[in-house]
């Protein structure tokens, strides 16, 4: 019950799993390189670094695409395939952290933090509206949703600073700063608690808010938070 999340690893070499073998490397801006000789790995647009030149790169049309686009999200993203590796960074300081879907798993995803994935799972999204998004505005943000439907494969997202990742028991709970998760389980409960600061002559007035998270299930927490709908990305 008292357990400290734990900081995931930050480097891998020669991981092997979901028809892909995968390395990550590097401190402060870490690399992701992927063969995707037997198996096509999806990814955001702008994050690649360097290719085989056998990799043929296409584009691949997200579930839900015309709501998407209504609300500013993205709509396509683009597909490698080919007999080679292809390499991707995100020009922030971060942690890359692989996670291994078995066939039928679902993860949950803060939106804009989906870094790529072998293209045999399912991407879809919801869209998560009301107080428990004060930090993006009126109009809520979105959860990502990635599922092992196509058998096991691998997701890789970007996380600020580093990431760390608590196991909650049922009925456990933790308390995250809203820009603090990265992602959950989705049998895990997400809630926002505000306390109204009231004492003194400062704090009247004030809120602390909070996503409290209630287990069974993982939650992952990010050291470092970035507004990507106000920074320069």
């Amino acid at each position: 019950m008292n357990e400290l999340p734990r900081l995931l690893p930050t480097a891998a070499s020669d991981e092997n799993f979901g028809g892909v073998t995968y390395h990550i490397g590097g401190e402060l801006v870490p690399v992701l390189s992927v063969d995707v000789s037997r198996q096509p790995v999806y990814f955001e647009h702008h994050i690649l670094l360097w290719k085989h030149s056998n990799v043929r790169i296409g584009i691949k049309a997200v579930k839900g695409a015309v709501k998407r686009m209504l609300a500013g999200m993205q709509v396509f993203v683009t597909e490698a395939s080919g007999d080679g590796i292809i390499a991707f960074s995100r020009d922030g300081a971060g942690h890359v952290v692989p996670i291994h879907l078995r066939a039928g798993e679902e993860l949950h995803v803060r939106e804009h933090q989906f870094l790529a994935a072998t293209s045999n799972i399912e991407y879809t999204y919801e869209r998560i509206r009301g107080i428990v998004n004060m930090l993006f505005g009126q109009t809520g943000f979105f959860v990502d949703k990635f599922h092992g439907h196509g058998g096991d494969g691998v997701l890789w997202l970007h996380g600020y600073g580093n990431v760390f990742e608590k196991t909650l028991e049922p009925g456990e709970t933790i308390d995250v700063e809203p820009g603090g998760w990265l992602y959950k389980d989705p049998q895990v409960k997400m809630e926002t608690v505000i306390d109204r600061l009231t004492s003194g002559m400062f704090g009247a007035g004030f809120n602390f808010t909070v996503n409290r998270f209630t287990g069974p299930g993982r939650v992952g927490i990010q050291s470092m938070y970035v507004n990507n709908a106000t920074s320069d990305r």
